[in-house]
């Protein structure tokens, strides 16, 4: 694991956290809370891992009857996300801040796992997606909504060339296979499906094999 490209994301995130939601505003508004509902509509836990909570854009789609745990790399990012909980989700959410390729929690721990938007920052994403695969206990879901690579090769080829520069400023990869990740790390994907043209952001399901 590379602790140079973990600091370099956490510096990023804590950098970008007092604006984040700002400058996600309209697309937030547009398209990706649309798409956060109707993952989170999935999830019947009852213990559920969400990685990356960053600001807690999430917290307000948290189903009622969860035990939910939520991790992030960055501290600004966490501190936001606090502010957010009321007091009934304080009884039953816990934020920790961890890096989602070393997580600190047994295996077999959890009944399912929640990303949204957050494999596009890990370092090593197929590490983060091994820790999650061994943190779920077997028959456990993984619900995923990433942006990645596009499918067609004019635009792929574009986002590989912009992907080190834009990852350098921002912290994000554009252009990672994140479909090809989530098998590499081990998971059985039950349904791939495309949420934008060119297949830029999917929603994935997968299942940890028993």
């Amino acid at each position: 694991m590379s602790t140079r490209g973990k600091e370099h994301t956490r510096s990023r995130y804590d950098l970008w956290a007092p604006i984040y939601n700002i400058t996600e505003w309209p697309i937030e508004r547009l398209f990706f809370r649309g798409w956060r509902k109707e993952i989170w509509d999935q999830v019947t836990g009852p213990k559920v891992l969400e990685l990356g909570i960053g600001t807690g854009k999430n917290i307000p789609f948290y189903p009622r009857d969860i035990d939910l745990t939520g991790i992030d790399l960055s501290p600004g990012m966490l501190k936001r996300a606090r502010q957010l909980l009321d007091k009934k989700q304080q009884d039953r959410v816990t934020l920790k801040e961890m890096d989602a390729q070393n997580l600190d929690f047994p295996s077999n721990h959890f009944d399912e796992a929640v990303a949204t938007f957050v494999f596009c920052s890990v370092p090593d994403p197929v590490l983060g997606l091994k820790e999650a695969l061994r943190v779920t206990k077997p028959g456990g879901k993984l619900h995923l909504l990433e942006h990645m690579r596009a499918d067609q090769s004019a635009l792929a080829s574009i986002m590989d060339k912009l992907d080190p520069p834009i990852h350098y400023l921002i912290g994000v990869h554009i252009a990672r296979k994140t479909v090809s990740n989530v098998k590499k790390a081990g998971w059985d994907i039950d349904t791939v499906r495309d949420l934008t043209s060119g297949g830029i952001v999917k929603k994935i399901e997968a299942t940890k094999p028993d």
